[in-house]
């Protein structure tokens, strides 16, 4: 063999020790190129690969998306875009813990977006989908009413102001309701006084969400309860000063 032949034979010898070192690292010589090949995504790109997720029910593959357009490209006009579709997927997600944060830590970084008002009444839904029973703390409710009441101070002129409405009075009806529930017990307990208060709440916070008749004849016979109840006493009180002297 001559040193041409040698060195030709050599070259093909240290390429097949190349494939065989690919081999047995369990990769292969397509994917190693198509890797080196594959570009950099784009913020249009990601975000694009993110709606199409959300848009199919994927919301874990579309806050991934999501998330490495936000980290990848912060200063870029889709990554504030980005973390409003994190929340939004942690929201169709039924995550509402999550979403709820991801919508305020998105108001607080970028108060004077345009989106902030929609971030606003995402936040009360989030406290609104977590409402109870009627005989559960109702603290949800109460969060979801503060939200929907600062959109519509802070922003009157915003398309969100108008279903804001919409859910506040909504939600002031559950409020009242469950002022109503409790009052209802008390007053079949006779804890007369105790239940006048719920029912004079309802009056002067909830008017007109649906319980105004029904509770002013609750409060006309809880008034009627006190009042036989003072007279009974001061006729039992009279009696007993009679029968002492």
């Amino acid at each position: 063999m001559n040193l041409k032949g040698f060195r030709i034979k050599r070259g093909w010898m240290i390429v097949f020790a190349v494939l065989l070192a690919f081999v047995f690292s369990g990769c292969s010589l397509l994917n190693f190129f198509k890797k080196s090949e594959l570009p950099k995504a784009t913020p249009e790109g990601l975000y694009s690969r993110a709606s199409v997720e959300f848009r199919d029910g994927n919301y874990r593959k579309a806050q991934e998306y999501f998330t490495r357009l936000k980290e990848e490209y912060p200063l870029h006009e889709l990554a504030i875009l980005a973390e409003i579709g994190i929340a939004d997927a942690y929201f169709s997600d039924k995550n509402y813990v999550e979403a709820e944060s991801s919508y305020s830590d998105f108001v607080s970084l970028h108060p004077d977006n345009e989106n902030v008002p929609y971030a606003i009444y995402q936040k009360g839904m989030c406290h609104y989908n977590q409402i109870g029973a009627i005989d559960r703390d109702m603290t949800e409710a109460l969060l979801a009413k503060r939200e929907w009441e600062t959109l519509i101070a802070r922003y009157p002129e915003s398309k969100f102001r108008t279903m804001a409405e919409k859910m506040l009075k909504d939600v002031k009806q559950k409020l009242a309701e469950r002022e109503f529930y409790v009052g209802k017990f008390y007053f079949n307990q006779k804890k007369y006084q105790a239940a006048l208060a719920r029912f004079e709440k309802i009056a002067s916070d909830y008017a007109n969400v649906g319980l105004d008749y029904k509770v002013e004849y609750y409060i006309k016979e809880t008034k009627d309860k006190i009042a036989a109840e003072e007279k009974k006493k001061q006729e039992k009180e009279a009696k007993s000063s009679k029968s002492k002297k």
